[in-house]
């Protein structure tokens, strides 16, 4: 962000986000510093222009079917209490967190009491080829996906698993950018790709990523981290632009910030639907004065940070 910053201020070729990519191309890897910035002036131009952000992407709709990722529970009962909560809630889909050891009991469990929620799970990379006669046996409950169960910089090996499992592969880590997916999709990694603002860099790829991905017949959907609120409209910006099957929602925000930096909250509907409020922007302004309150450092022009919280000491440049 050190670099990406001045960079950014000091070009006079940038009007509007989708020519960030190539000024940033200077630097290699920092997707997440990228996307920051890039996100940040798509933002802008669609308040400078008076249109709602997804509209600036090129977006029709006004919702988006929206899922839920949960964890992995202290127990059997615990899970099930939070998968009922979350269905209540309104939530279409149900992610599970999955590793061996905590696999095929719980989706039995899960599938048994809800034999018609569309369901999936999400390895994080827990699994070896080695486990593959384990994850066959994940076929048996009518999975939408198996998240990357394999290594997180891996197509290779999730291309054998993919050839031996009736359940699609969804690629998460894996996919940095549109070259990631167009090998991917050609080596049969995958049936599925997670698009994230931030892994990938910012609206400029996961656009690129999701047209790649939807030309060949490859369905697309948008996870989340755990962004602020900022990050998280976002994302819902580029689902309601998107032909996406679901966006997601991080579970436990709440235990990240017991406020969160934007309003109005981002709530769910009883169809399970995300709706962007008709604001120019990304439909939400930002709190700050929370954001004052809950920063910690400042960096003036001439590179000096300053500590602002009691208790801290001026930073040196």
């Amino acid at each position: 962000m050190n670099d990406l910053g001045p960079m950014l201020a000091s070009s006079e070729n940038v009007e509007h986000g989708g020519e960030c990519p190539k000024l940033f191309k200077l630097v290699r890897e920092n997707p997440m510093a990228k996307a920051a910035l890039e996100n940040a002036i798509w933002d802008l131009e669609a308040q400078r222009e008076g249109v709602r952000f997804p509209r600036l992407l090129g977006g029709v709709r006004d919702a988006i079917p929206c899922g839920v990722s949960i964890g992995i529970q202290p127990s059997i009962a615990e899970l099930m209490a939070t998968v009922e909560r979350e269905l209540a809630a309104g939530y279409q889909r149900i992610k599970l967190k999955c590793k061996p050891g905590w696999d095929v009991e719980v989706f039995d469990r899960v599938r048994h009491k809800w034999p018609g929620i569309s369901l999936s799970c999400d390895a994080n990379s827990a699994y070896r080829l080695h486990d593959a006669e384990r994850l066959r046996s994940f076929d048996q409950f009518d999975l939408m996906m198996i998240e990357q169960p394999l290594w997180h910089d891996d197509f290779f090996y999730h291309s054998m698993l993919q050839r031996q499992l009736r359940t699609p592969i969804c690629l998460d880590e894996s996919i940095r950018n549109r070259r990631d997916t167009l090998a991917a999709i050609e080596m049969g990694s995958c049936q599925i790709i997670n698009v994230k603002l931030g892994r990938v860099g910012g609206f400029s790829e996961a656009i690129a990523v999701h047209n790649a991905a939807l030309e060949r017949g490859v369905p697309v959907w948008c996870g989340g981290m755990l962004e602020s609120g900022v990050g998280r409209c976002h994302k819902h910006c580029i689902g309601i632009a998107g032909e996406l099957l679901a966006a997601g929602r991080c579970v436990g925000i709440g235990a990240v910030l017991a406020d969160d930096i934007i309003e109005p909250e981002v709530t769910v509907t009883s169809a399970g639907e995300i709706e962007i409020p008709d604001i120019p922007g990304r439909g939400y302004e930002v709190r700050t004065d929370l954001v004052e309150r809950l920063t910690v450092r400042k960096e003036d022009d001439s590179g000096v940070r300053y500590g602002v919280t009691p208790g801290f000491v001026v930073f040196p440049p």
